[in-house]
């Protein structure tokens, strides 16, 4: 069919792509907690819901406690560290209910502690380091992609079988090389690259992640919300391994 012809095969996919992509540019304008606050809110509220599916969750109460936990996010300077007052709670409901419900548990690690840490990188680090953030994984995702339609033979993992070690490679290689042009505003030359190597090498296996979970469902895709992409979970799997490891490296540096 040739790169083209699987670009035109993926028209729905590149068109949402663009589409977010335009939406995040224009959004970065209007840079405030705030606005941030609430588009990650309606990405993690998709995304938790999503989860629940694929985890065969089926309880309300999850939604409300979700709900709660961003609420939080909002007032608290430092929302990845509310996942583990939110743990000591949920064992004290799961105590006091006399339930060992601890499934209920997996929806506010996946995802919700990735999208803490999305939220934490913009409010420790501004929307500079949002950028590279999602720079680094858009450029993962589109390398590995070009790469792999056009030269991609050796299967990277029986997880998703349509990843390829080439254009894993690609993506991170493409990734890095970008990454290093923002993450120089943050950082030096050599924490540049190897910060932007290793949030994309997350976001790889952030991705791999989310493909295990939808094969042991039993489903093809988190859900229907993006043409050409499934679900909100299915865009959001890279950011979500992605986010912890670049606060965690640049909060090395402190």
């Amino acid at each position: 069919m040739g790169f083209f012809g699987n670009l035109y095969s993926y028209r729905d996919r590149v068109l949402t792509g663009l589409v977010l992509v335009g939406a995040f540019s224009f959004f970065s304008v209007l840079d405030s907690f705030f606005m941030w606050w609430l588009i990650i809110g309606v990405m993690y509220a998709l995304s938790f819901y999503e989860a629940t599916k694929l985890f065969k969750i089926e309880n309300n109460t999850v939604f409300i406690m979700g709900g709660l936990l961003w609420v939080a996010a909002y007032f608290y300077p430092h929302a990845d560290d509310l996942i583990f007052f939110f743990g000591i709670v949920f064992a004290s409901y799961m105590a006091y209910t006399a339930r060992n419900d601890w499934q209920l548990f997996l929806p506010f690690l996946y995802p919700a502690v990735g999208h803490l840490f999305i939220l934490t990188l913009y409010y420790e680090y501004e929307f500079v380091a949002l950028f590279w953030f999602v720079l680094i994984v858009v450029a993962t995702d589109i390398g590995a992609f070009v790469v792999g339609k056009s030269m991609g033979r050796h299967p990277f993992s029986p997880s998703s079988p349509n990843k390829t070690i080439e254009g894993v490679v690609g993506g991170v290689v493409v990734a890095t090389f970008l990454g290093f042009f923002v993450g120089v505003v943050l950082v030096d030359m050599q924490k540049a690259i190897l910060f932007s190597l290793l949030v994309s090498l997350s976001s790889v296996f952030g991705d791999l992640f989310e493909s295990q979970l939808k094969r042991r469902a039993g489903v093809k895709d988190s859900g229907n919300i993006l043409p050409g992409h499934g679900g909100m979970l299915d865009r959001m799997d890279g950011y979500l391994f992605a986010s912890i490891t670049l606060v965690v490296l640049l909060r090395s540096l402190s």
